[in-house]
């Protein structure tokens, strides 16, 4: 059977594909179930169960989820629920940021074992961060709508936005995880008067071109896997479809607990923190 040699690693293609089309079956379904970007679940899933290098494991990422968020963005544009001036404003900050994100990494060399540490690293924080985003998201909603003299305004608020797609656009070139429930949630602390349906088509509107810079960067430095990406895209989208269809039927706050619970493990994993949770 012919192997691929990638990540300094022998992958057996024939062996893995039913694998990765049920992982991406699998992350699918849990997106489509809880609205969480799949990032955080695809990212530490190909690190710890497939043995993938953090860091191709950040760029096949990044390319699955520029192409899989393309179609949100086409039905939210339908639905008016996009705000494309926060949109201009985030992209002012984020792409920039993912490119000299990609130079830094290209600089310090991307594929370097040291490197894929590094990134392993901001990948358990990234984790950590959508956990909390997850569990305090409507709380901070709350607190925001119930004291507005703490809401920015005019410049102060443009510039916030700014910053704060600086920083998304770091986090998700080197971690592939941000533009989901991390990115709503400082939309929600930012703009806390959208509905959820807005807060939604704006996160995935601004986190096309993020995305699309930073995998574009990621097959610059060569860490885009282009077979497990088609694999997983094979799984994803009928994943998504179903759990879409039973988010009504499930539990928001079992589902959201259930999830919260899973990436604290897995970022406890990632981070050399916990022998418990092994695959």
């Amino acid at each position: 059977m012919e192997q691929v040699y990638y990540d300094s690693c022998y992958l057996a293609w024939g062996d893995m594909d039913l694998f990765y089309i049920v992982s991406g079956f699998a992350v699918g379904i849990l997106v489509g179930l809880t609205g969480v970007g799949g990032g955080s679940l695809m990212t530490p899933l190909l690190t710890l169960a497939f043995g993938v290098s953090p860091t191709v494991a950040v760029g096949t990422d990044l390319a699955f989820a520029s192409i899989t968020k393309v179609a949100g963005t086409f039905a939210h544009r339908f639905r008016g629920t996009v705000h494309w001036q926060i949109v201009k404003h985030l992209s002012f900050g984020a792409l920039p940021a993912a490119v000299v994100a990609t130079l830094a990494l290209k600089y310090f060399g991307a594929l370097d074992e040291q490197i894929g540490q590094v990134i392993r690293y901001s990948i358990a924080v990234s984790v950590m961060l959508t956990v909390v985003a997850i569990i305090y998201r409507r709380k901070m909603q709350s607190w925001m709508t119930a004291h507005p003299e703490r809401q920015l305004q005019g410049t102060r608020l443009i510039a916030a936005t700014i910053i704060s797609g600086a920083i998304l656009g770091v986090l998700v070139t080197i971690s592939s995880i941000g533009a989901g429930a991390i990115g709503a949630t400082l939309l929600v602390l930012l703009y806390p008067r959208l509905s959820p349906a807005e807060i939604a088509g704006t996160d995935i509107a601004y986190a096309v071109p993020l995305t699309a810079i930073a995998a574009l960067g990621h097959w610059w430095l060569g860490s885009i896997n282009w077979p497990l990406l088609a694999m997983l895209l094979i799984g994803s989208v009928p994943g998504i479809t179903l759990g879409s269809l039973a988010a009504r039927a499930v539990p928001e706050k079992f589902l959201r607990g259930l999830l919260a619970t899973v990436l604290t493990l897995v970022a406890a994993k990632l981070s050399g923190a916990t022998t418990l949770f092994a695959f």
